[in-house]
C-alpha cells in the first residue's frame, strides 16, 4: 500500500496527551461468569467453554474468570480457571480453595462487594460492615493460600472517601489485584479518567505496594469501550470484557471490540485472525444473535452495494491493492481479521457493481449481461441475492462456469 501517512492525517492523534501505545494491556475475559449473566443467553456446554477458553488463549488474553463456584454445583462442576468470582463472604472463597488443591492450579478470588451510597442505603449497610467484610473474606482468602482480586461494585457512583477506606482496607489485609465498576453503565470517559486518577493517587501510591488495577465496566449508555481505554489511558492496567458484550441488561464491554481497537492504535501486537472464530462459538455456544450492523463482524460490516462506496473500493482493488481496498471506504481494515470487501448489486449500486460482481465469480462482464443485472437491481427494493442476479443473465447460456458464493 501506498505510505499511509500521505493518503490518512489521523485527527485521533491530535490532542491525545496520554497515548495507550506505551502502555502494556492486559485483558480479563469474563464470559463465561459475568457474560452468562444475561437474561437471554445460554449456558454453554462445558465443551464450549473449553473451545473459548483456547481462543482467548490464542488471541493473547492473559486472564480469565469462567466462574461463581458458590453459585450452584454447575458453576462449580464448570470452574477450572485463573479467576472465579465471589461475594465477600466466606462460604463463596471456600469453594474456589476447593477447586485449587483439587487442581493445583492457582486461582484468583475475584471478591466482590457493594460500595455505593445508594446500595447501601438498600441493602441497610453501614461503612463498618463493608470494612468487616472486606477484612474478613480477603484475610480469609489470603490464609487459604488465594490471591484475592478485590472489586467494589457500582465504584463509578461511590463516595471517594468509601473508595479510600474499603481499597485500602483491601491492600493493607492483602489484596494485590482490584477492580474499579461500572456497575450500571453510568460512568463517562471524564469519569472514568477521574476515578482511575483518584484511586492512583489516593490508594495505590500510598501503599508503596504493586498493585493491578482493572476495569470492568457494562454498556448501558454505550460508553463501553472508549471507558475501558479512558481507564487505561488514566492508569488501570486491566480491561474486564465479554464475547460480544453479552451480560445483564444491555451487555458488558464487548471484548472483541477492545482487542479490535487496541489492535488499531498499535496497543497490541498479537494476530487476531482467530478473533472471528471467538465472535462465532460465542455466538452458537450461548445462542446469541450476531447482529447484521455488528462492529467488524456482523454480517454487514464490510459489505456494500451504495455505487460511490463501491466504486472506491473497486478502484483500489484494480490498483492491485488490497490493504487500500480494506481502508479507502472501511475505518477498520478487514484483512487484520481475516475478513474482507464484499461488493453487492441493489437499487443503489452502479454498473461497476455488477461488473465486479460477475469477475469475481468468473463470469465474463458482457454489456448485454451487466445492462440486465443493472435493470433488474433498479426495480427492486433491497439487495439481489445470488439467484436473482443469476436468473437476469440466464446463466445455462453461460459457456464459463460461475464460482457462486
Amino acid at each position: 500500500m501506498a505510505d499511509r501517512q500521505k493518503l490518512v492525517y489521523d485527527w485521533n492523534l491530535i490532542g491525545e496527551s496520554e497515548p495507550l501505545t506505551d502502555k502494556r494491556v492486559l485483558l480479563d475475559d469474563e464470559t463465561l461468569r459475568d457474560g452468562l449473566q444475561s437474561p437471554t443467553v445460554s449456558d454453554p456446554a462445558i465443551e464450549d467453554k473449553i473451545q473459548l477458553l483456547h481462543l482467548m488463549e490464542e488471541l493473547g488474553i492473559q486472564m480469565l474468570d469462567i466462574g461463581l463456584p458458590g453459585a450452584g454445583p454447575r458453576a462449580y462442576a464448570d470452574t477450572l480457571a485463573p479467576n472465579c468470582a465471589a461475594r465477600t463472604a466466606i462460604q463463596d472463597i471456600e469453594p474456589i480453595w476447593d477447586i485449587a488443591d483439587k487442581t493445583g492450579v492457582t486461582i484468583d478470588a475475584a471478591t466482590f462487594l457493594g460500595s455505593s451510597m445508594i446500595r447501601q442505603y438498600v441493602e441497610n449497610w453501614t461503612m463498618d460492615d463493608l470494612l468487616r467484610k472486606t477484612e474478613e473474606a480477603v484475610t480469609y482468602g489470603i490464609k487459604r493460600g488465594l490471591p484475592v482480586m478485590y472489586v467494589t461494585e457500582d465504584t463509578t457512583r461511590a463516595f471517594p472517601e468509601t473508595i479510600k477506606r474499603l481499597y485500602t482496607t483491601a491492600i493493607n489485609c492483602g489484596a494485590r489485584h482490584i477492580v474499579l465498576t461500572d456497575t450500571v453503565g453510568h460512568a463517562t470517559p471524564a469519569g472514568v479518567r477521574a476515578l482511575v486518577r483518584f484511586v492512583v493517587d489516593e490508594v495505590v501510591r500510598p501503599s508503596g505496594e504493586e498493585i493491578l488495577i482493572s476495569w470492568h465496566g457494562h454498556n448501558d449508555r454505550g460508553l463501553s469501550v472508549i471507558n475501558s481505554l479512558a481507564a487505561v489511558q488514566a492508569g488501570a492496567d486491566v480491561i474486564h470484557g465479554c464475547a460480544l458484550g453479552i451480560g445483564e441488561r444491555v451487555g458488558n464491554t464487548p471484548m472483541d471490540q477492545v482487542l479490535v481497537n487496541l489492535k488499531l492504535i498499535g496497543a497490541i501486537d498479537q494476530d487476531l485472525i482467530k478473533l472471528k472464530d471467538y465472535c462465532e462459538v460465542a455466538s452458537r455456544a450461548c445462542r446469541v444473535v450476531i447482529p447484521p450492523g455488528y462492529p467488524v463482524f456482523g454480517s454487514d460490516a464490510f459489505r456494500t452495494a451504495t455505487g460511490v462506496h463501491a466504486a472506491a473500493v473497486i478502484k483500489a482493488f484494480r490498483k492491485g491493492e488490497t490493504e487500500l481496498a480494506n481502508t479507502v471506504y472501511s475505518g477498520v481494515p478487514s484483512h487484520l481479521f481475516g475478513l474482507e470487501q464484499i461488493i453487492d448489486i441493489g437499487p443503489m449500486s452502479g454498473r461497476s457493481n455488477v461488473i465486479f460482481w460477475l469477475e469475481k465469480r468468473g463470469i465474463q462482464p458482457a454489456e448485454d449481461r451487466v445492462t440486465a443485472i443493472y435493470e433488474k437491481a433498479k426495480k427492486s427494493d433491497r439487495l439481489l441475492m445470488t439467484e436473482e442476479v443469476l436468473e437476469a443473465i440466464d446463466v445455462s447460456s453461460l459457456h464459463e462456469k460461475p464460482n457462486v458464493i
